[in-house]
């Protein structure tokens, strides 16, 4: 029996956090391969990537494997096809800028960025480019579990913590960017926490919030800073009560100036609960930025959120669960396993039938069902993968629920 009355804590970081400094440049770089293939006639379904970013004190290291259209090579001295560093750099320090770092110990324009990617592995290429179930398809790009879910806490069916935890965050950056008063000297480095109080398995109030946010004035305190974020917080909460004895923890250490990779090196992939569900339902293996879709980690855990938001969608279940598990060089899953938390009007059994039935979850059936061959990837690096909007430009498209017809279709089939 699932407990009905509890506290539940997630955490969210900015865009301007030193590991979500690196998870947008590592998009960055899917979304300049994306586009130059585009651009250049190169097809999108031959493009591989995998870059990896570090970042320190006005430091940027970006390596990792890739398979790219000619127009990002160049010749070396002794006539070889080479990498050409300079697209990606540029790359990088656009995003730099876009978040918002000009400061003396990491600044877009005066960042050391070393480029040391290198050609896909043959032994990797030859699995994915060549599915050993299925004649013509990809195969997975590693072996892997991938999780998805969804729940009726909130209006993007995501859990109320990390919901509410990543639009303080949204929403104090886009007021930054702005120039909206006092707001406009906090720094781009800010992570926030939310508790919520479930009674009856509902959220029912916020009963602590910590949020630590750099700002650029030295002068600022704890109290000042609180003047400054708390209307953007209560706005974020929307409806959901703040409780009269809550605890608001800002900046509790008092000051926040030095941030950023300045402060504290940053990796890709190092927040997968942040960019999933705050840890209310369970988390792969694999981090997704930075990968092209033939990676599973990337791919598979967006269709199982697809999957598991149009069964809640279909008032299936208020509650879904699925995994899906691959293996490098197959192209089908392994399984499939949904877990309705005993809130479905059907059995788990029916819901894996009929997601069979209505999509195919090989890496090429996922890619074109979703059309995840675009550059829309850099949008995704910071404030959740889930939970967002579905943008006209192929962007979100897991968020969509244009799969609750069929699922009800194949269930009474």
């Amino acid at each position: 029996m699932a407990r009905k009355n509890y506290l539940f804590t997630s955490e969210s970081v900015s865009e301007g956090h030193p590991d979500k400094v690196c998870d947008r440049i590592s998009d960055e770089i899917v979304d300049l391969i994306y586009k130059e293939a585009r651009k250049t006639g190169v097809d999108p379904w031959t493009v591989r990537i995998a870059a990896e970013t570090l970042a320190t004190t006005n430091r940027v290291i970006i390596a990792g494997e890739v398979r790219l259209p000619s127009t990002l090579m160049k010749k070396d001295k002794a006539g070889n096809d080479v990498i050409n560093p300079a697209r990606f750099r540029s790359a990088a320090r656009r995003a730099i800028r876009d978040i918002g770092y000009e400061q003396d110990g990491f600044h877009w324009k005066t960042a050391k960025i070393d480029v040391l990617l290198h050609s896909q592995s043959a032994d990797i290429a030859q699995g994915v480019d060549n599915a050993s179930d299925q004649q013509g398809d990809e195969g997975a790009g590693d072996q892997g579990i991938m999780f998805g879910y969804a729940c009726n806490e909130t209006p993007e069916l995501m859990p109320a913590p990390i919901y509410y935890a990543h639009r303080i965050l949204f929403l104090l950056a886009e007021a930054r960017k702005k120039g909206e008063g006092d707001v406009a000297r906090l720094g781009p480095d800010s992570k926030s926490q939310v508790t919520v109080r479930y009674v009856d398995g509902k959220p029912s109030e916020v009963t602590q919030i910590v949020l630590s946010t750099q700002h650029l004035d030295e002068s600022w305190d704890s109290t000042k800073v609180r003047a400054v974020v708390e209307p953007y917080i209560r706005e974020a909460l929307e409806d959901l009560p703040v409780a009269a004895d809550c605890n608001w923890y800002i900046n509790p250490t008092g000051k926040f100036v030095i941030g950023g990779p300045d402060g504290d090196a940053g990796l890709t992939g190092r927040k997968i609960i942040v960019d999933t569900y705050g840890g209310a339902a369970p988390h792969g293996g694999g981090a997704f930025s930075g990968k092209d879709t033939t990676k599973v980690d990337r791919s598979a855990a967006y269709v199982a959120r697809y999957l598991a938001k149009n069964i809640v969608a279909a008032k299936l279940a208020e509650r879904c669960t699925i995994q899906l598990a691959y293996a490098i060089g197959v192209a089908q899953p392994l399984s499939i396993y949904v877990d309705l938390h005993d809130t479905g009007t059907v059995s788990e059994d029916q819901i894996e039938a009929a997601i069979r039935q209505v999509i195919d979850l090989s890496p090429t059936g996922i890619r074109r069902h979703l059309d995840l061959n675009k550059p829309i990837y850099a949008k995704t690096s910071a404030y959740g993968h889930f939970g967002r909007k579905a943008g006209r430009d192929g962007s979100f498209s897991w968020e969509k629920t244009d799969l609750v017809k069929p699922l009800k279709q194949a269930i009474k089939a």
